[in-house]
């Protein structure tokens, strides 16, 4: 009779459902040279190391939990001759090494769909797009989400026109309640004594401050948020999903997508729970709606564009960027530029980890888009420096919807804007040197002059773009086109 498989558990499947079928031991490594590597925000490495010996408490004396330098000397030493398996990882690279180790594979889990379910319906869609919204729509079928009979709740697929309502002017936060936070413990003291020695050692670095920790790093941490997040900021978090506000940096948003890429929720129960709440009349359609989008639209969408796309995928530059992102972004210092957008959320970033995807996407994106830095580097930085950031996570939304590296392949437009949109959905320009209706001379703001300029050195791909055809059409009205160029291409990677 064969032994019992020892399952090698990584740092992003610590759930439940990673182990409940299996009555074997496990094995949990914890590598030092990961953080070596790469210079990570200290938010997240206190997250997963915090997470990690957690889970490895919970499991008790079923769990071998290593801490070591790298994992497959590990692997090798504490499993001997038994064999190994392991759910399918979320990355290239740990799918590799899996491989290499010749461990039995099993299917991946954590997510709504199969990667045979994503294939089948790829295959089926021929020479169209693989549009998001039409998946999203056969996940939502597939798993009876937000149905009526065999339509949608509410008579719509899509509330997001609902959905982007401005922040409320003249406030300074959207009057809910606080997130509640983590109370950290025995273990979360030792992982911050060891990364302060670590540091003191010389052996990693950090970028971002140290601050206790934000995020769920066990099950039960994950289900509060969750269950807080449905009763007090779903309500309100459809309509302003898209607002910024500089004085509520977590708005209605669910904060759950940390403990969800950790493994610790699954996102067919947290849509569920969303679910129950439109159904007990406890939450608007359009709210819960566009909370299941992202949770078993987007996320799954991402998750299997990752690999539906060749590994090659990630180097893809069809926009020729080039520059080096400048050290000041790049180390996180709000402090480098007047620019109160760029400020504002590289100080939120700096401080948690965390800032949510408009910041993300038309602010740091599109100010990384217009400059025409290196879509290797962004996504590099996108990884390492956001707690719920993960290489699956990254390289879809970095390469293909933030910069439009792989030239349309996933996202239709450049998703980048001038200031006008800036004014509209955050608070920032009212406090700024900069004014988002000027593109020329020292008040030009930096985003509306990028963007023109960007249309500019672009013109020529862009003007075959349907979505970007009139955008592209409106440089020719400029009649301070040349100067505007001229000032950006000095301004360059300088700070603005």
């Amino acid at each position: 009779m064969s032994p019992t498989p020892v399952r090698w558990l990584f740092g992003d499947q610590l759930g439940p459902h990673f182990a409940d079928d299996h009555d074997g031991p496990f094995l949990m490594v914890e590598s030092k040279a990961v953080f070596r590597r790469r210079r990570f925000h200290r938010a997240k490495a206190q997250l997963v190391l915090s997470a990690m010996r957690h889970r490895a408490a919970e499991l008790g004396d079923r769990v071998t939990y290593v801490r070591s330098e790298g994992y497959a000397a590990a692997v090798r030493e504490h499993v001997g001759d038994r064999p190994v398996e392991v759910v399918h990882p979320t990355s290239y690279a740990a799918l590799g090494l899996v491989e290499r180790l010749g461990a039995t594979l099993l299917p991946p889990r954590g997510f709504a769909t199969s990667r045979e379910d994503f294939e089948t319906w790829a295959a089926g869609r021929g020479q169209s797009r693989l549009l998001m919204e039409d998946f999203y729509r056969e996940v939502r079928l597939r798993h009876g989400v937000l149905l009526d009979g065999a339509g949608p709740a509410g008579g719509r697929w899509n509330y997001d026109h609902d959905n982007r309502e401005p922040p409320p002017k003249g406030a300074a936060t959207l009057g809910l309640p606080e997130p509640s936070w983590p109370v950290e413990d025995d273990i979360d003291a030792e992982v911050r004594s060891d990364l302060d020695r670590w540091e003191r050692d010389g052996d990693v670095t950090f970028i971002g401050q140290e601050h206790p920790r934000r995020f769920p790093a066990t099950r039960r941490e994950a289900l509060a948020a969750l269950d807080e997040f449905v009763s007090e900021r779903l309500p309100s978090f459809g309509a302003y999903e898209d607002a910024v506000l500089e004085g509520d940096p977590w708005m209605a948003h669910s904060l759950v997508s940390a403990p969800l890429n950790l493994g610790l929720l699954d996102p067919l129960e947290v849509v569920r729970r969303a679910e129950s709440a439109y159904l007990a009349g406890e939450a608007p359609i359009a709210s819960v709606e566009g909370f299941a989008r992202q949770g078993i639209g987007w996320r799954d969408y991402v998750w299997h564009l990752y690999w539906h796309f060749p590994e090659s995928y990630r180097r893809r530059n069809e926009l020729r960027a080039a520059e080096r992102m400048p050290q000041w972004f790049a180390e996180l210092d709000g402090d480098a530029t007047d620019a109160r957008c760029l400020a504002h959320t590289l100080d939120q970033v700096s401080e948690h980890g965390w800032v949510h995807h408009i910041p993300r996407l038309m602010i740091l994106g599109s100010y990384a888009m217009q400059r025409g830095w290196s879509p290797t580097q962004v996504t590099d930085w996108f990884h390492r420096a956001f707690v719920d950031g993960y290489d699956w996570v990254m390289v879809p939304n970095v390469v293909g919807m933030s910069q439009h590296a792989d030239g349309g392949a996933m996202a239709t437009k450049p998703y980048t804007s001038g200031g006008a949109y800036l004014d509209k959905m955050t608070d920032h320009c009212g406090s700024c040197r900069f004014n988002p209706k000027v593109r020329v001379g020292e008040d030009a703001c930096p985003f509306t002059a990028g963007y023109w300029w960007f249309l500019d050195r672009h013109r020529q791909r862009l003007s075959h773009n349907g979505r970007m055809r009139r955008a592209v059409q409106g440089l020719d009205r400029l009649g301070d086109l040349p100067e505007l160029v001229a000032q950006e291409d000095q301004r360059g990677n300088r700070a603005p």
